[in-house]
């Protein structure tokens, strides 16, 4: 969308960028991509230690879930909506999505003024892919955070496999806190991932690793 907004409504925008702390190099990497790109840097709204994912579930005692998404609330969508309040009145909040997303409203807050260029050009899905690789432009395989209770076997398989350092990490919060990213319902997998792990390196493999290991498939969690 901002690629596209640069070359189609040139006017001086601000680019907004909302980190987690939590995300993968290669997404730091795309950020800084997208900054050479558009001449310009994002305005990154989290982006000291103590605003990070880490830090929030050090100091909250809790670990993200279906049910409490606070991640979401608090380091993404609160941020931008202090931002955009701070900002002269009848700024417009640009949003990404696209024509084929009816069902996604978007939750600023009625008191912001918004717009959705993708769906006034009517793109959709394809058309977004095509104009990215018309431009060489490659996203990320994650583009949110490595620890997401939505994410699938296969990416913390990828995870594990590519990352094992990081992995840990996740490990440790869960033993800490006595509670899992994933849900013991979710499948017929362990819920742990120190017992997923075990799994993992007794040579088992979950169906979809192979695609989240290319880079496909990617968790659609943070589809808000």
């Amino acid at each position: 969308m901002a690629l596209a907004l640069v070359e189609r409504e040139p006017r001086p925008y601000e680019f907004l960028c909302t980190p987690t702390g939590n995300e993968l190099g290669e997404m730091h990497a795309h950020w800084a991509n997208l900054e050479q790109r558009l001449g310009r840097p994002l305005i990154r709204l989290n982006d000291s230690p103590q605003d990070s994912l880490l830090n929030l579930i050090a100091q909250m005692r809790m670990l993200p879930n279906f049910r409490a998404r606070w991640c979401t609330r608090i380091l993404k969508i609160e941020p931008t909506i202090e931002f955009m309040q701070s900002l002269p009145p009848g700024s417009t909040l640009y949003v990404g999505l696209r024509a084929d997303e009816e069902e996604r409203t978007g939750i600023f807050g009625e008191d912001l003024l918004i717009d959705f260029p993708l769906r006034r050009w009517g793109m959709n899905e394809a058309d977004v892919w095509r104009f990215l690789s018309e431009r060489g432009v490659k996203i990320p395989v994650r583009t949110d955070c490595m620890f997401c209770y939505g994410q699938r076997l296969g990416e913390w398989y990828a995870l594990w496999k590519k990352r094992p350092d990081l992995y840990s990490i996740g490990e440790g919060l869960e033993v800490s806190l006595g509670h899992t990213f994933r849900s013991p319902q979710r499948d017929t997998w362990p819920a742990p991932l120190a017992e997923l792990r075990a799994v993992f390196e007794s040579g088992r493999v979950p169906r979809g690793a192979e695609a989240a290991m290319r880079g496909e498939g990617a968790c659609r969690v943070c589809r808000l």
